[in-house]
């Protein structure tokens, strides 16, 4: 496929995490009794059944908000959702398990043809929902602050800085006591979107230092604790002194969050900073129109910036078999990229609120979702 490129726009945005469970896609009842399928009050369109939706663990605190702020209009639409992890989320929508996909990264390429097959000639869309900061996690005893630079996570990660005094740390933490502690590298052991935005954040800045380049599931030649799922490697660090992981800032807990170097400065995995790095970035262009994916500006040195962001996906088909669908999918789709929405999920996960221009295209295109010919 070529890619095409513009000028994406300041954005901040909002993903998910709730209920459980599967749902083929076109397996749905429907009841409307009104037209405003867009509205976030009592006038909405009312739909009945069950969605279903699966993938990224980063999402939890978000959906579960969604789910209960949409209960609100929607009493009658149960939306299902397993955090299985943004792999397995994408390869579920994928086979027709699920009626759409959370997922820390777009479609890839060798995905296109799959989401043909599924959702027909025009494929599916990616529609932003979550940003958010990936926040480098450590648990260091007697050290509550410190910083790190691509390079030295690089090395860290793949085993080639193994204790917290080692000069390179140092040299970045003057003033600060380093122990000779071991450090564990904790990384995510499925397919992970996480892993993805992280692995393409070193690859981007740290290509000597980093072997691996960017990766989805974590490179079975390097070592290190592996764990399941964000809370999985969030609970491995907190258990263990000398750990450093990687995780979305909101499930971080009480875990010391690692400044990352960005141009002369250290910048803290802030939301207005994780926004501010998607402003400065690239819209892709795929084939579909209605597509919003990104390119994210990972080797920002602008201050105030924090390359290391994930944008979160919801990931649609453009056309469903059952009108039902549609109509659950569009119910669901406009109030999480709604202003209340998205202010549900700032309130639960820390995510950043998309402005109204990026609400408005992600309105639009959810409209477009329209019942197969």
């Amino acid at each position: 496929m070529t890619v095409q490129i513009k000028h994406f726009g300041r954005t901040a945005a909002i993903l998910s995490i709730a209920a459980l469970g599967l749902t083929a896609c076109g397996q749905a009842n429907n009841t409307s009794d009104s037209s405003n399928n867009g509205s976030d009050n009592g006038d909405a369109k009312q739909v009945s059944g069950t969605l279903s939706g699966a993938g990224a663990s980063s999402q939890e605190s978000a959906i579960g908000a969604w789910t209960a702020g949409l209960k609100e209009t929607q009493k009658g639409l149960n939306v299902q959702y397993n955090p299985a992890g943004s792999g397995a989320g994408r390869k579920a929508f994928l086979s027709g398990q699920a009626s759409f996909a959370g997922s820390d990264a777009s479609l890839k390429e060798e995905e296109l043809a799959d989401a043909e097959k599924m959702c027909g000639p025009e494929g599916a869309i990616n529609i932003p929902a979550y940003i958010s900061p990936i926040a480098i996690v450590v648990n260091l005893e007697g050290v509550d602050k410190i910083n790190l630079d691509a390079e030295t996570l690089a090395k860290i990660f793949a085993e080639k800085i193994t204790t917290w005094n080692d000069p390179a740390i140092a040299a970045l933490n003057e003033g600060v006591d380093l122990p000779d502690t071991k450090i564990i590298p904790v990384h995510r052991a499925d397919k992970s979107g996480t892993t993805d935005n992280f692995t393409d954040y070193l690859a981007e800045n740290a290509k000597d230092a980093w072997p691996a380049g960017n990766v989805e599931e974590w490179p079975s030649d390097l070592g290190g604790e592996a764990a399941q799922g964000t809370s999985a490697l969030v609970g491995v660090v907190q258990k263990s002194n000398g750990a450093i992981g990687y995780a979305d800032k909101s499930a971080a807990g009480d875990l010391t969050l690692a400044n990352i170097k960005v141009g002369e400065n250290f910048q803290a995995p802030e939301e207005d900073a994780a926004a501010k790095t998607v402003e400065i970035s690239d819209r892709l262009e795929g084939k579909n129109e209605n597509d919003m994916a990104v390119r994210i500006n990972r080797t920002s040195t602008e201050e105030g910036t924090y390359p290391l962001v994930l944008v979160s996906y919801h990931i649609y088909c453009s056309t469903y078999k059952e009108q039902s669908t549609v109509d659950m999918i569009q119910a669901w789709g406009h109030y999480v990229v709604s202003e209340e929405g998205q202010k549900a999920a700032n309130a639960a996960a820390g995510s950043a609120p998309m402005t109204e221009a990026m609400r408005n295209d992600a309105a639009k295109a959810i409209d477009s979702i329209k019942v197969a010919e």
